[in-house]
This record gives structure tokens, C-alpha cells and sequence, in this order.
């Protein structure tokens, strides 16, 4: 008795359960021939074996059904089995439907296996998205540093999605056309009076070329005077000058320095020269008295010569006077 009431309760468990099984695919199949799109009940039960989820195929059927788009339900697999988001997809569509947007289930396919989001891309061609730029600081040409920020008003551009840059490459060339269009200024004056030529120049440059979207504006939104760089760059040069000076000027002491002692040196060694010269006389002297090459009587002269001379010296220099009188 046991045994029976356990196989009873696992035969009623296991009929439960299929009856769950196909009652959920019966009303997945009522679900989509009421609404007109044409899902075999065969084909929703393979695609549990497919390992695809019936419900999101169906149901996604349903709505482009019911929006005036056909796609095969094959399509629906294919792109859930290559990883990508049936539901957005069929959004995308029906949405660039309505917006008169042409726009082709393998376009949208193609743009949501890139990585892209299709829907939101698809709302951006009919919404357009404002981007607002960091903040670009840039120099004129009298020196003075401006800093902006600007706006980009941008519109997805469905044909360049699939290999189009993002935006960061958006705000890096809107940054580079701001900083060359500052630069090129001549003054800063002329950039706080008409902001709008910015965006005059940068739009010319044709910025969304190769990109995912296409730039309808741009709009400076706030312009700041910074420092001045050309006076601290000035500042710097004439700091950096002075210092060049300076060394020079040392370069040129130390040399003098050198060569004062250089000077001194040689003085000392010609004295050192005469010193020993002088010491060389008496013996001389004495030489020539012991060989007879001079007498007594030129002896005497040549001392009476030299007291002449010191005489005629003294005359010659005068004293300076110790108590000179007062001016009266």
C-alpha cells in the first residue's frame, strides 16, 4: 500500500508537471495565433531545446507583429543564440518606424552585437543629446589664458554606428578646435566680445567626421579669464637671464682673481730675482778688488755717485708739510 501511494504521488507530481510543461507552450502558441504572428507549437517546443526561452521570442513576435514589421521568427533566434538583445532590437525598430527613421533588422542587429545600444541610439536621432565639454584652457597671442566650457548638441547617425567613434572623440576634437581657435586669437578681448566665433570655426572643421554621430551645435557655455602667461613666461625669462648674469659676472671675478694672483706671484719671484742679484754684488765687489780690476779710488767714486744720487732724490721729492698754516 505504501509503495502504490508513493509511485501514485510521483506519477501525479511528474503529470502535474508536464501538464504545466505543455499548458505554458499550448498559451504561448494561443498568445501568438490570436495576435497574428504565425510561431508553430512544434517550433516553441524546440526552442526549449534549442535552449532559446520561448516567452522572449513569442513575445517579441507579438510586438513587431502588431507594429507592422515581419521578421522571421528564425531571425529572433539566431540573434538571441548570438548574444544579443531581441527585446531592444525589435524596440529599435519599431520605434525608427514610427520616427520615419529607415532602419533594417540586420542594421539593428549588426548595431547591438557591436556593443552599441540600439534603441537608445534610435531615440537619440529623434531627441538629440547635449554634451557638455570639460573645461579647455587655452592662451591667446597677448598672453592671457581663457578658460571655457561648451555644449554639444549631438544626433546619432544610424549609418555610422557600426565602426563610428563615441563621443569622447566628440569632446576631444571640440577641446582641440576651442584651444586652436583661442590660440589663434590676437588678443583675448577679441574672444570675451564674440564667444560665438568659437564655435563658428569649430563647427567649419567638420569635427563628426567618422563618428557615430553628427554634431548640430555648439555653444559656449561660460568663458573665464585666467592667469597671465605671458607675463610669468616673461618673468621667468628675465629670472632665468639675470641668473646667466650673474654666473658670468663671477665666471669673469674669478678669473680676474686668478690672474690678480697670477700677478702677484710673478712680482714676488722678479723680487726674489733682484734680492739675489743684490746679494751677488759684494761678492762681485770683492772678486773684482782681490783680481785688480778695481781700485780703492773707484770704490770711493762710485760711493760719492751714489750719495749724489740719494741727495738729488731728496731734493727732488718734497716733504709733506706736518702743520700746514690755516687758511686765513
Amino acid at each position: 500500500m505504501d509503495i502504490m501511494f508513493i509511485l501514485l504521488i510521483i506519477a501525479g507530481i511528474i503529470g502535474l508537471a508536464l501538464f504545466y510543461f505543455i499548458f505554458s507552450y499550448i498559451a504561448l502558441w494561443l498568445q501568438a495565433l490570436v495576435s497574428g504572428a504565425k510561431v508553430g507549437l512544434i517550433n516553441i517546443i524546440f526552442m526549449r531545446l534549442r535552449k532559446v526561452p520561448p516567452k522572449l521570442v513569442v513575445e517579441s513576435k507579438i510586438m513587431a507583429v502588431k507594429a507592422g514589421i515581419e521578421i522571421p521568427t528564425d531571425s529572433l533566434e539566431s540573434h538571441f543564440l548570438a548574444g544579443g538583445n531581441v527585446s531592444r532590437v525589435v524596440q529599435a525598430l519599431i520605434a525608427a518606424d514610427k520616427a520615419s527613421i529607415e532602419l533594417t533588422f540586420n542594421r539593428a542587429v549588426a548595431i547591438d552585437l557591436a556593443g552599441r545600444d540600439v534603441l537608445e541610439a534610435v531615440r537619440m536621432s529623434v531627441n538629440p543629446k547635449i554634451i557638455e565639454t570639460p573645461l579647455v584652457t587655452a592662451m591667446a597671442k597677448d598672453g592671457i589664458q581663457l578658460k571655457a566650457i561648451s555644449r554639444v548638441t549631438v544626433r546619432a547617425n544610424i549609418d555610422r554606428l557600426v565602426g563610428g567613434a563615441g563621443e569622447d572623440t566628440i569632446l576631444a576634437r571640440v577641446g582641440e578646435g576651442i584651444v586652436t581657435t583661442i590660440g589663434s586669437a590676437v588678443t583675448h578681448k577679441e574672444v570675451l566680445e564674440n564667444p560665438d566665433s568659437i564655435s563658428k570655426t569649430v563647427l567649419k572643421k567638420g569635427l563628426d567626421a567618422g563618428t557615430a554621430y553628427e554634431i548640430l551645435s555648439i555653444d559656449i557655455a561660460d568663458v573665464d579669464v585666467g592667469k597671465n602667461i605671458g607675463a610669468e613666461l616673461e618673468t621667468d625669462r628675465a629670472e632665468a637671464d639675470k641668473k646667466i648674469a650673474q654666473a658670468k659676472a663671477e665666471e669673469k671675478r674669478a678669473m680676474a682673481f686668478a690672474q690678480e694672483q697670477e700677478m702677484k706671484a710673478r712680482v714676488q719671484e722678479m723680487r726674489a730675482k733682484v734680492v739675489e742679484a743684490e746679494a751677488q754684488v759684494p761678492l762681485a765687489m770683492a772678486e773684482a778688488f782681490r783680481s785688480g780690476n778695481m781700485g780703492i779710488m773707484d770704490y770711493y767714486r762710485m760711493q760719492n755717485i751714489s750719495a749724489d744720487t740719494k741727495m738729488r732724490d731728496q731734493i727732488a721729492t718734497p716733504e709733506p708739510d706736518s702743520d700746514p698754516e690755516p687758511k686765513k
